[in-house]
C-alpha cells in the first residue's frame, strides 16, 4: 500500500477513523492524507488591541488537523487537504488526484433511512476509485 486518503472532522467519530487511518499507514509504510471538506472558505478579521488578524475556514480546519495530528501517539508524516465542496466528492477527488489505495471513512449515518439518503461512506463506497475501509466509528 502506496497512500491512504482519510476524511477528517473535528468530531469524535472523525477522529477514531483518523487514529485507524494512523495505525494503518504505520503498519504499511503508506502516506497518510487528510482530507476535510468545508462548506465554503470565509474570513474574519480578528483584533485585539492594535493587533489584527484574518481566520479563514481553511485555515482553521488545517490547524484542527495539526492539533488533532499532534496529539497521536504515533507521530507520521502526513499530508492534508481542507478543501471546499461535499465531503464524498472531494473524498473520492483527492484519492484519483493521488491514485490512493485506500479511502478511510466512518459508518455514521450508514444504518437505516441513512443507506437509503446517502451518506459519507456510503458514496465514498460506491464511488471510490480505490478500496475503501468503512470503520464502525460509531
Amino acid at each position: 500500500m502506496r497512500q491512504i486518503v482519510v476524511g477528517f472532522a473535528d468530531v469524535e467519530t472523525a477522529h477514531r477513523v483518523t487514529r485507524e487511518a494512523v495505525g494503518l499507514a504505520v503498519l504499511t509504510g503508506a502516506a497518510l492524507h487528510v482530507v476535510t471538506a468545508i462548506d465554503e472558505d470565509t474570513r474574519t478579521v480578528v483584533e485585539v488591541g492594535s493587533d489584527s488578524w484574518e481566520i479563514g475556514t481553511v485555515d482553521a480546519a488545517e490547524r484542527a488537523i495539526h492539533e488533532f495530528m499532534q496529539g497521536l501517539p504515533n507521530r507520521i508524516d502526513y499530508t492534508l487537504s481542507a478543501i471546499e465542496g461535499k465531503p464524498a466528492e472531494v473524498l473520492i477527488e483527492e484519492a484519483k488526484r493521488l491514485d490512493a489505495d485506500l479511502i478511510v471513512v466512518g459508518n455514521v449515518r450508514m444504518q437505516g433511512a441513512g443507506r437509503v439518503l446517502g451518506s459519507v461512506g456510503s458514496g465514498v463506497a460506491h464511488h471510490a476509485p480505490c478500496n475503501v475501509l468503512i470503520v464502525k466509528s460509531k
